[in-house]
């Protein structure tokens, strides 16, 4: 891949810029979910924030966090839209740049929270379409995943300029 989606920039610059994006995403995201957690009294957070945990947190309050985790993805969604050439390019850049902010979320949360204690700790992911729960290490390993299949896919873009 001898250039990104974005006139002329080096690969190396895009990858840096679209890094620093998903890392600052990640970390505003971690703060975020600090001072949510502190509203509802769930700080410090349970050792285990499984169904029990959620099932004490306002209907109001949920549905405010699937509308905040809806924004997320639109962001980095319009960031892949504007960022990439093609339709490679963009699904590349929305991948390897969820991988980045989701890695640096869990970063922002064991920094200003101590949280996760492990990585065998269990952490509700997402809230849309219904909650799902798993080990923080499935969506680490999965970040990794995606930050890879993004590479994959911004240099099969730049192949078919």
């Amino acid at each position: 891949m001898s250039t990104t989606p974005a006139r002329g920039m080096t690969v190396f610059r895009y990858l840096v810029l679209l890094t620093a994006f998903g890392i600052a995403m990640g970390y505003l995201e971690a703060v975020v979910v600090v001072y949510i957690r502190q509203i509802l009294g769930i700080v410090p957070t349970p050792e285990q924030l499984d169904p029990q945990v959620m099932a004490q947190i306002p209907p109001n309050i949920i549905s405010l966090e699937q509308t905040r985790e809806a924004a997320t993805i639109i962001m980095l969604a319009s960031l892949a839209m504007v960022a990439g050439r093609n339709n490679w390019q963009r699904l590349g850049t929305f991948l390897f740049t969820f991988g980045v902010w989701d890695i640096f979320y869990y970063v922002g949360l064991k920094a200003l929270i101590d949280w996760p204690a492990s990585l065998t700790t269990m952490d509700c992911l997402f809230l849309i379409p219904k909650p799902w729960y798993f080990p923080v290490w499935g969506p680490l390993a999965a970040s990794c995943g995606l930050i890879l299949l993004g590479l994959l896919f911004m240099r099969l873009g730049a192949r078919r300029r």
